[in-house]
């Protein structure tokens, strides 16, 4: 059984709104040439990713709107007749054959199950999937097809697994929790920036499920401009307690790096000590949990050039048990990027120090979090005693 594998086919790079949109995949190409230049990823441990079949993607999207995303890849539909479906919308235009690249994406993580599932790797990376919050009928936030919901269904019908799904986007998981809402064998876990100021506006601790699902929802709202040390207090503690209350089969982990301070879309002072760190706790508890069934696709992260290739390479270097570098990138690797990036890299794999100004609000901020994640635990532990 091998370690790990690496899932991505470069039709995955398809999946593109436009030259502008700030979701870009040529994030992947950046992580893959930097793994590549510190001879981390051989081509022996990338496996194609396989396209989603329509019953697959049935698991999770109702079938009129596979139709409607595919009549309007292929130029049949007007924005105005897509808008209620969430597309041809600012945040999730209409692109050439969209449903193909989105069911690409969904394949890739299914991709990734199987390999997990059937024994042939111990964990799986699928950085092109993590698209949280598609929803059954609707895109959103970017998101065509929701890659994690139709991995879950299909982790419950084919493998009757216990699903664990970790959600570390800056952004709320809000189309995986819904969709797992009333289930009592999937948890969601979501660590994000409140919705207070930020799309998608849901995410409270008070969303904790419903029906026989009641209690296997879970949400951590960070305050914004949440630094390193408040974020991995609240991510240790929670993951640390909700995998000993659910004890999962299988863990699905969603590594957005967006909560970085050079993020344009969010307002979080992360550096890049939390994406070292992530990955740690998460390879740890599925082997202490799940076997070692591990997981885990990417999400958002929209600086792609300063951010993501390091956040992204962390997880894979931790997945396959490499140490992660100090110090100084490749220089082989500025050099080709660099002439192409509109910002100046950040030359080494720890961000300098200061990275950004004091935060005048820094204690009240760290307050705010540890009442929150007292009160999110305290409904944990209670429930641990019914």
């Amino acid at each position: 059984m091998k370690k790990a594998v690496f899932v991505y086919s470069p039709e995955q790079l398809g999946y593109k709104f436009s030259d502008t949109h700030p979701f870009n995949h040529k994030r992947l190409t950046l992580t893959m040439d930097l793994l590549k230049n510190i001879h981390a990823l051989d081509d022996l441990d990338i496996v194609p990713a396989r396209v989603a079949t329509d019953e697959e993607l049935l698991l999770a999207h109702d079938p009129k709107y596979i139709d409607i995303v595919k009549k309007a890849g292929h130029g049949e539909l007007s924005e105005a007749q897509c808008e209620s479906y969430g597309i041809g919308t600012e945040d999730t235009p209409i692109f050439e054959n969209m449903h193909e690249a989105s069911a690409q994406l969904v394949g890739g993580t299914l991709t990734a199950v199987d390999y997990v599932m059937e024994g042939k790797a111990g964990h799986a990376l699928n950085l092109g999937g993590g698209l949280h919050h598609g929803f059954r009928g609707r895109a959103s936030g970017f998101c065509i097809y929701n890659d994690s919901t139709v991995a879950i269904r299909y982790l419950q019908e084919k493998y009757n697994a216990r699903v664990l799904y970790v959600d570390t986007d800056a952004h709320h998981g809000d189309g995986v929790q819904w969709s797992f809402y009333e289930d009592p064998n999937v948890c969601t876990l979501s660590i994000h920036e409140t919705g207070r100021y930020l799309f998608p506006g849901t995410g409270n601790i008070t969303e904790r499920g419903n029906g026989q699902g009641y209690g296997t929802s879970f949400n951590f709202p960070m305050d914004a401009f949440t630094e390193d040390e408040s974020f991995l207090d609240i991510y240790e503690q929670s993951m640390r307690e909700i995998f000993e209350f659910f004890k999962p089969d299988v863990v699905l982990t969603q590594n957005g790096a967006d909560a970085h301070y050079f993020d344009p879309l969010t307002h979080l002072h992360g550096t890049m000590n939390i994406y070292r760190e992530i990955p740690k706790l998460a390879h740890q508890l599925a082997h202490e949990y799940c076997d070692g069934k591990w997981i885990a696709v990417g999400g958002g992260g929209y600086d792609i050039w300063r951010v993501v290739p390091r956040a992204w390479s962390m997880l894979w270097l931790e997945m396959t048990d490499q140490k992660c570098p100090t110090g100084p990138l490749p220089q082989a690797w500025l050099d080709r990027w660099q002439p192409e990036a509109p910002v100046p890299f950040i030359p080494t794999w720890e961000d300098p120090i200061p990275l950004y100004e004091p935060i005048p609000r820094k204690a009240e901020i760290e307050e705010k979090n540890a009442q929150m994640l007292a009160k999110a635990l305290h409904i944990i532990r209670n429930e641990k005693r019914d």
